[in-house]
């Protein structure tokens, strides 16, 4: 079973437009609810995998319980902490280029005692699973080295963690020595305090990682694939979309497709760059199905470290 934490879940709502002009009415030419948050995306992919997977979250209002409503169509499990306050909820409008533009509510703000449940609900978890997934931002209330707590207690308890995180929460969550941390060039370089010009500096700062305890480092990077760094040595995959309907959950998906073969490190990342193709051309924050991923449309290689991330985007 692969247990996933997600501390800030939200319900996201998908706008459809021709074009995105400012100060302008618009029109919607498709308008998609979906459970949203970066964990509760890990879930809800696994699931359509047929890989056990429990997704733990706090809910709260209304709100959180219409992300539950949400899930159970798509089997995933919930385990929901309580919480006072209501769960957010996120726009996404996606033009019909692919262009996305979010915007993200900050979240509920959680007591002490919410926090703690929280954990507590984590860690009496942790012991069962494969792996445990500690996913997202951190809603207001939460300690900054949560996601490092919930490393710590993973680890404690002989479970593999993964951590796809943002900031000087994933920074800290680094110290603690996950088995997988999973950021996008932006955060990749918010790491490294500094912009990343080609793939020889997403090296650099990978092997960097490693060093201080990290396992394996996965980079998410766009139309440009991604990038494998781990005790078995570099690869960069490469897929190409055949279409960009919406570039919500990508990275989430990618998480999803390597933690399912995760046994195997090429065809883990070959997983990867599947579901993060699959998931773009999909509308919404929606999840690829095995129908939507081929792994065998995925090249890898060695890294060129002279490759230019010049347009990029994160």
């Amino acid at each position: 079973m692969i247990v996933t934490v997600t501390p800030n879940p939200s319900l996201d709502r998908t706008v459809q437009v021709d074009q995105v002009s400012p100060g302008e009415v618009h029109r919607a030419k498709r308008v998609q609810l979906d459970p949203g948050g970066k964990g509760v995306n890990v879930a809800r992919a696994l699931a359509a995998a047929g890989v056990p997977t429990l997704a733990v979250l706090p809910s709260g209002g209304a709100e959180g319980a219409r992300l539950a409503e949400l899930l159970a169509p798509e089997a995933v499990p919930v385990v929901e902490v309580p919480v006072h306050a209501p769960t957010r909820s996120n726009i996404a409008v996606v033009e019909s280029d692919g262009t996305t533009s979010k915007f993200n509510e900050p979240g509920p703000r959680l007591s002490e005692a919410e926090v703690a449940a929280l954990e507590t609900a984590v860690i009496e978890l942790a012991g069962r699973a494969k792996w445990l997934v500690t996913c997202g931002s951190l809603p207001d209330g939460c300690p900054p080295d949560l996601h490092a707590r919930l490393v710590g207690a993973a680890r404690a308890a002989g479970t593999r963690v993964a951590v796809d995180a943002s900031g000087q929460p994933l920074a800290l969550a680094c110290r603690a020595a996950p088995d997988l941390i999973k950021p996008n060039l932006a955060e990749l370089a918010e790491l490294a305090g500094g912009p990343l010009r080609d793939l020889g500096d997403v090296l650099d700062v990978a092997h960097g990682l490693r060093a201080g305890g990290v396992g394996t480092v996965l980079v998410s990077l766009g139309r440009l694939g991604a990038v494998l760094v781990s005790a078995t040595g570099e690869r960069f995959a490469t897929s190409t979309a055949t279409e960009v309907r919406s570039t919500v959950g990508a990275g989430d998906a990618m998480l999803a497709g390597f933690l399912r073969e995760s046994a195997a490190e090429e065809a883990a990342l070959r997983s990867a760059v599947a579901y993060g193709t699959a998931a773009v051309g999909l509308a919404g924050s929606r999840m690829p199905g095995l129908s939507d991923v081929h792994p065998q449309r995925v090249r890898v290689d060695a890294v060129d470290r002279t490759v230019s991330l010049s347009g990029v985007a994160a």
